[in-house]
């Protein structure tokens, strides 16, 4: 029993499963804007919770194949050494089994939503899959798992409506580079490992400075694309509180990450970037009561 419960707790820990937060309130994000400007209601419990459960098991397959597929370069890297998978707390056999469980929660709640989230999962499962490889021939890797996640309020936009539109492409922009701003910011930690075995990305490709200026860029652009989600979408002053709260927290991450000192890397692209979607989503939510 002992052993079971263990073995649990080391896969909650291998896929991150506290950091849910990062992606799943966007993705709600995504379901609440098209039920409001399409059908001015709220989306049906029904829609929201195959959202949620396709949503869980895009990220559970992201992650499974993230650690299998860069399991000798996170045994060769001090800093993942210890990690579940590169210590042998969980066997590999049991990961590429979540990979295909995890995939086939997805398609099977794409099916429940709608035929055009069906149709388009294939496209989600080869961008999940395709990610892991992209450090081996790209430093655009950060904009490639930007897109992976920025995905979610895309996809939660169809789930709801059923039809292709391009208008939740300015959030799931907004998105994905949220993530690669955090995610170079963070790599600058493996800059010479990078080097050292050839991996690419933006750190080892233009230096810590380099990175820290791309990594503000990116953050930059994040928040034109929320504004740009606001006005495109018709939110108030709601809204704009929160892209305005999320703001500060993109600057303070800046403040406290400075070329030469990475210490607080950690808690700058991880612990308070848990409430940037939350945020947002929330007062999105506030926006919509009102006007309802």
């Amino acid at each position: 029993m002992n052993t079971a419960l263990n073995r649990v707790k080391a896969f909650l820990s291998l896929i991150d499963f506290g950091h849910t937060l990062f992606g799943l309130p966007f993705a709600y994000l995504g379901a609440f804007l098209a039920a409001f400007s399409i059908y001015h209601e709220w989306p049906s419990i029904y829609a929201l919770f195959w959202i949620t459960i396709a949503m869980v098991g895009a990220r559970t397959a992201a992650l499974c194949l993230n650690r299998v597929i860069d399991l000798n370069i996170d045994k060769a890297n001090p800093r993942t050494a210890d990690w579940i998978l590169p210590s042998g707390k969980l066997p590999v056999s049991l990961i590429w089994v979540m990979v295909f469980v995890s995939l086939a929660v997805l398609i099977w709640a794409s099916a429940r939503l709608n035929p055009l989230c069906l149709a388009l999962s294939p496209l989600a499962v080869v961008i999940l899959w395709l990610y892991s490889y992209t450090k081996r021939f790209t430093w655009l890797c950060h904009l490639f798992l930007g897109m992976a996640i920025g995905i979610g309020p895309v996809g939660s936009w169809f789930g709801i409506t059923g039809a292709f539109s391009l208008l939740p492409l300015i959030p799931g922009a907004a998105v994905m580079f949220w993530v690669a701003g955090f995610d170079t910011m963070y790599a600058c930690q493996d800059i010479e490992f990078d080097r050292r075995h050839r991996l690419h990305s933006i750190p080892a490709r233009f230096g810590e400075k380099g990175a820290l200026l791309l990594s503000a860029l990116f953050h930059m652009l994040t928040i034109v694309f929320l504004l740009m989600t606001g006005i495109i979408f018709k939110l108030g002053i709601w809204y704009y509180i929160g892209v305005g709260f999320a703001s500060t927290i993109l600057i303070y991450q800046h403040l406290i990450v400075k070329p030469g000192d990475l210490t607080r890397v950690g808690y700058a692209s991880f612990s308070i970037n848990h409430y940037m979607g939350l945020i947002i989503f929330i007062m999105t939510l506030i926006n919509i009561f009102v006007l309802i």
